[in-house]
This record gives structure tokens, C-alpha cells and sequence, in this order.
């Protein structure tokens, strides 16, 4: 039987880990989701088509989604101790965990809001709605269960990014998984926080995909 201190760091484990899921998640949004919307706005077929910021954007977004998470984490090491101090814990893998988050969270957002009926904008646009107006009235309220349901994908996949940074000192379950299932050999504990991590999850995808189908006018 494990003894309370192991029991102790497991849990510790779980807050950790949700607490760096959870605010790089809504740091990803903050950036995420107005430059997923300028994608939408910005492209050929878009509200107000501007092809060098597109291009701008679209370049920034296919970069950063093209390095891997954890030679990313390692390349923001300076920067990451610039801005916090420290290179290691899980405060200080809310930075680069938020810097991937956001071009992808940001695509996620410009597919959604691509989806909007264009009839729907062009009603809009018709009564006199400002771009701005559509945008926030139109086009996000219209695309607000394709939100949701890319919210929820994007909050799985940065827990799973989480659970990497443990590798290299990242704190939460991927941090203990590597201490102790890896240098320590012991695959019981490895075995477990695999199983936390799934339950989170499936936790958080139910909650996400509930909270879709209840937004979801179609239905």
C-alpha cells in the first residue's frame, strides 16, 4: 500500500497539472481567439479580406505549430526565465504550454467561424452591421457550438502538452509519471497518473462536448 506521502504528491500532482491546463488554456484564448478571428476576417473570402496580414498571421501560426512541443519548451528556456524567473515548475510551463496553445487554438477558431452560413453575414450586412458588429453579434454567436467543441479538443490537447513538459522538470502528473515510472522504476505510480490523466481527460471532454450539445440550436 502506498504510504500519505505519495498519495499527498498525486494529488498535488492533479492540481498542478489543472492548474497549468486550465491558464494556459485562457491565456491561449485571450491571444487565440482574436487571431483566429482575424484569419476568418482577414482571408480572401473573409468579412474584410487583407492579404499581407493573413499572410502575417497564417506564417506566425504555421511556424510555431510546426515545432515540436517539447524542442519548443526548450527553446523558450531564456525567455521563460526571463518572464518568471525560472526555467522549471509548472508556473513556469504556463509560458511555453500558452505559446503553443495559441496558433492552434487559433485555428481552431478561424475553421469555426468559417462555418458561419454566408447568408447569415450577409443579412447583417444588409440592416447596416458594422464588421465589428457581425463579428461579435454574428459570426461568434453563430459559430459558438464549433467553439465550444474546439475548446474542448484544445483544453485535451494542452493537457496532454502538460503531461510532456514533465520530461524536463514541467511539474503535474507528467513530472511524477517521469521521476518516478521512468528514473525510478516504478511503473505502479507511472501506471496510475496515466490513468488520472485520462480521467481528466474524459472529464473535461464530457463537460466540453455537454456544454456544445446545449448550444447547439440544431437540436
Amino acid at each position: 500500500m502506498w504510504s500519505q506521502e505519495i498519495i499527498d504528491m498525486l494529488i498535488q500532482g492533479i492540481g498542478e497539472t489543472l492548474y497549468m491546463t486550465i491558464s494556459a488554456t485562457v491565456l491561449g484564448y485571450v491571444f487565440g481567439l482574436p487571431m483566429g478571428v482575424l484569419l476568418a476576417v482577414t482571408d480572401k473570402d473573409g468579412l474584410s479580406p487583407n492579404a499581407a496580414v493573413y499572410k502575417v498571421f497564417d506564417v506566425i501560426a504555421n511556424i510555431v505549430r510546426s515545432v515540436p512541443f517539447l524542442i519548443l519548451l526548450i527553446l523558450l528556456i531564456p525567455f521563460t526565465r526571463a518572464l518568471v524567473g525560472r526555467s522549471y515548475g509548472s508556473t513556469a510551463t504556463i509560458v511555453p504550454l500558452t505559446i503553443a496553445a495559441i496558433p492552434f487554438i487559433a485555428r481552431m477558431v478561424e475553421s469555426s467561424v468559417k462555418e458561419v452560413d454566408a447568408g447569415v453575414i450577409e443579412a447583417a450586412r444588409s440592416m447596416g452591421a458594422s464588421n465589428m458588429r457581425i463579428i461579435v453579434k454574428v459570426m461568434l454567436v453563430e459559430a459558438r457550438t464549433s467553439l465550444i467543441t474546439g475548446a474542448t479538443i484544445a483544453i485535451g490537447t494542452i493537457l496532454g502538452y502538460s503531461a510532456m513538459s514533465g520530461a524536463v522538470g514541467g511539474g503535474g502528473l507528467g513530472d511524477i509519471a517521469v521521476r518516478y515510472g521512468y528514473h525510478r522504476y516504478q511503473t505502479d505510480i507511472m501506471f496510475v497518473t496515466v490513468i488520472l490523466l485520462i480521467i481528466l481527460v474524459q472529464l473535461f471532454q464530457t463537460i466540453g462536448m455537454y456544454i456544445a450539445s446545449r448550444l447547439d440550436k440544431r437540436k
